[in-house]
Order: C-alpha cells, then structure tokens, then sequence
C-alpha cells in the first residue's frame, strides 16, 4: 500500500512504516495514493458475509501484499470478535451500534486492529525500503511509545487493545476536567504499560502537544514513538469497515437513497467513510454532524477553513477546534471545496437540541442514545427538514454506549441508564494519573524520563 504525506505528495513510504511512524517527518498526515475499487463480486456477497469476512476482504484490498493473507485473516478475526447491530428508530432511520467492543465506542475498531498491525510490524520487521518508497528511518531501541491525545473514548480504546502488549508502552493525554467521570476510570485504571497524562487544557491542546512530540527530532532519535490517533492511517483504516457493514444489514430495497450520518469531532470517522463510499460501497450522501465546535460547516458554508478553540459541549468526544483529518479529506477531493459540497453536508447542533433530541427519542421510540449519536440524530432530521427529503434511509452511527455519558443524560431521562458489566468494572477501580500543563517540554521531560 503506497501512502503519501498530506503535505508533500514526494514523501511516500508503506503501510506498516506509516502505522509506526504515525505522523510523516514533515508534519503531514499518510494518505493513501489510490483507493482501492472492491470487484462486483465482493458487493454481490457482501449480505452474506460475517463481519470478520468482510473486514478481511476490505483490508486486503487496503494493504494488498505486505502483510500476506495467511497473516491478515487471524489478526482481523481477533481484532473485530464483536459486531455493530442495526436498529431501527423509525420507518426511514436507523441506529449502526458501533458500542459492543470491549470499551463500548467506536474507536474499539481502529484501536484493537491498529495494535495488533503494530504488535505484527515490530514483530516481522517488515517496515523496510522497498525501493520505491522512503527510507524509514533508524528506530531507535527500547519499547514502542504509543502516544495518544483524547477527548474521551480515544483513549480508553486504545488503552484497552494496547494492553499488556509486549515492547509497547502508551502515554494517554486528556483534557483535565473535560471527560465523562466514566470515561477518566476507562482511561486513568488500566496499569501496567498505560499511563494517563491529565492535561490542563482542551482537547486542541493535546492534541497539539502529540503533533509537536512527532516533529521534535532530538525525542525521535530517543525513543521509538506512534500515535494512536486518527492521524495515524492503521486507526483510520478499519473506520471504513463498519460502512460496509451497515449496507449489508440494510434491506437491499433501502439501499438505492442512502444517506449516512456521522457524529463528527477530528473529522477519522467520517473521513473512513469517504474512503468507503470511493471504494465503491453505495452511498448518496454523507452528514458531518457537528455540535458547536463548527469549523468543518462553517468551511462548507464559506469556503473558508478557519482553525478556532474548542468549547465544551455534552457531546465532549466532539469538543474539536482543528480537526485534523480535514487534512485528508481535502486531499481526497483534490482541494475542491465544491467537490465536498456534492457529497457532505455539515450540521451544528446546539447543546440545548442535542438534550432535548436524547429526551424526545427516548419518549418517542424507546431508543436511549449518547449524547453523540443525539448530535447525529438531530442532524438527520435538520437534512430532511431543509433538504425536503422524506424518503431516504438514514443511518445514524451510534457511537458509543449511553451509559459512558449517565451524568449528562441521565437528568434529562430522569432515570438511570443500565450500565453494561465492562464498564461497570472500570467505576469500582482507582484512577491513577499525572496532571502538566499544556506546554510540551513537560511532556518531554516526561516521556524521557520513562525510557
């Protein structure tokens, strides 16, 4: 799989290289060079495909030969052992549950494929020049540092498919203050090779503390270091996977209008399902829904892309200023704005419609949905609104379990939400963590002082 950095169509490496690496060395994010047309034979079978099937062939297509299809099936089998039910909400919308893995979110999929593609990588040293990519570099000795900045199930997710993997180690950055009390247990009780950083700031400033970290050449040549973000391609790539999915679940007379809607924060999830949709799978339009972090629709109605702070929303996964997956989904449409405009709409949905949406579907339906999905739902419903149709299928994704949020939703059901057993667990632990400022050299002298 040949990959090229956002910011330089020159610097190309492979796919195993670009998972280590995360970030390329000028900054920009690994993009692949040509997607993938999936034969009319894999769309044909896809209602009879397992989700293990499926993904395995999608992540062939993706990679192709480097790691060899002996090796690809069983890592798939083992990363993807739960799956992502479609439920119906009403006669036209549905709810894709992306919450059965281990940590009850979506990011379970990119995490746990992403940490056994790294686990494999390390393990064959396969991240090699193979003559008409770049020379990866020399990679320095010692543990693998995974270095990770969440907003909430991020984090979680990948502490949970890194753990206890030999020669790995994971540094969690999140927004002290700024996560559900649930989500913090998820990330601050694990031990053993995961460590949580509480960062005095927002999300923006994590995140931004995770980009200077990989564009800091003394750390480079200190320590072996990746992300677990989005940014990194092996977490994005299995984003796309549950696209697919969702269009074999559906009744194959639903699937001539399909509109997906997707809650929308650093812009990985929707940006796998744009992937998807050019791989072939029919899809006629995609909803970016925002909450009041706005840069992306306020992009689609200017023109203009303006990087702003994030403020804090119910929906605090999404609490994104600056996604960076922007990125990619520019280089995608080769920078035409109209050309996104033909695909994407963009909604932001107020804090006070996204409680009000939990409320009334709730009532309406019977559906309890996180405050995420929520921002998601009232989306689908502003697009049918404003767009005047009526018709289509809508599918939300329903990004993680309504319980992970039980203190925002829960004063607006008036009634406990029933919280699965695998989080339940994490409630009765003992948060372990270390609060910086959001200034890098605290991260460095950190980091440093643990290799």
């Amino acid at each position: 799989m040949l990959l090229y950095s956002t910011n330089s169509a020159q610097l190309q490496t492979n796919f195993l290289h670009a998972a280590v690496q995360g970030l390329a060395n000028d900054g920009g994010l690994w993009m692949p060079a040509q997607l993938p047309t999936l034969a009319p034979e894999f769309f044909r079978d896809l209602p009879t495909m397992d989700f293990p099937t499926m993904a395995n062939h999608v992540m062939q297509a993706f990679i192709g030969d480097e790691v060899p299809a002996q090796d690809l099936e069983p890592l798939v089998r083992d990363a993807f052992d739960f799956d992502s039910p479609l439920v119906k909400i009403t006669d036209t919308t549905y709810a894709l549950e992306l919450f059965h893995g281990p940590t009850c979110a979506f990011k379970d999929f990119g995490a746990r494929f992403m940490a056994r593609a790294l686990s494999y990588g390390r393990k064959q040293r396969t991240i090699a020049n193979d003559g008409n990519h770049s020379t990866a570099p020399n990679e320095p000795s010692g543990d693998l540092y995974v270095l990770v900045a969440t907003s909430g199930d991020t984090g979680s997710a990948v502490a949970h498919g890194f753990w206890n993997v030999p020669g790995i180690r994971v540094v969690i950055l999140y927004p002290k203050g700024k996560v559900s009390e649930l989500q913090e247990k998820q990330l601050t009780t694990m031990g053993g090779n995961i460590a949580a950083l509480e960062v005095e700031g927002t999300f923006d400033d994590c995140q931004a503390l995770v980009k200077t970290a990989f564009q800091d050449s003394d750390l480079m040549q200190r320590l072996a270091l990746t992300s677990a973000n989005s940014i990194n391609i092996a977490r994005l790539l299995p984003q796309s996977l549950y696209y697919f999915r969702a269009v074999a679940l559906l009744p194959k007379e639903e699937r001539e209008r399909l509109v997906f809607c997707t809650p929308s924060g650093n812009f990985g999830n929707i940006t796998g399902g744009l992937f998807a949709k050019n791989m072939g799978l029919p899809i006629t339009r995609f909803i970016a829904a925002s909450n009041r972090n706005d840069t992306f629709p306020l992009y689609l109605q200017s023109g203009v892309y303006t990087a702003k702070p994030s403020v804090a929303t119910p929906s605090n996964a999404m609490d994104v200023g600056n996604p960076s997956n922007f990125a990619r989904i520019e280089k995608l449409y080769g920078g035409s704005l109209e050309a996104i405009r033909k695909e994407v709409l963009a909604y932001s949905i107020a804090d006070e419609a996204t409680l009000e949406t939990v409320l009334r579907v709730e009532k309406e339906h019977g559906y309890v949905m996180c405050p995420h999905t929520a921002v998601g739902y009232a989306a689908v419903e502003q697009y049918r609104t404003e767009e005047n149709d009526h018709d289509s299928s809508a599918i939300v994704l329903a990004t993680a379990h309504p319980a992970k949020f039980g203190e925002v939703i829960e004063p607006v059901l008036h009634k406990a939400v029933a919280v699965p057993e695998r989080l339940a667990e994490y409630a009765r632990k003992t948060k372990h963590s270390t609060v910086i400022p959001p200034v890098y050299e605290h991260l460095k002298s950190y980091l440093l002082k643990g290799a």
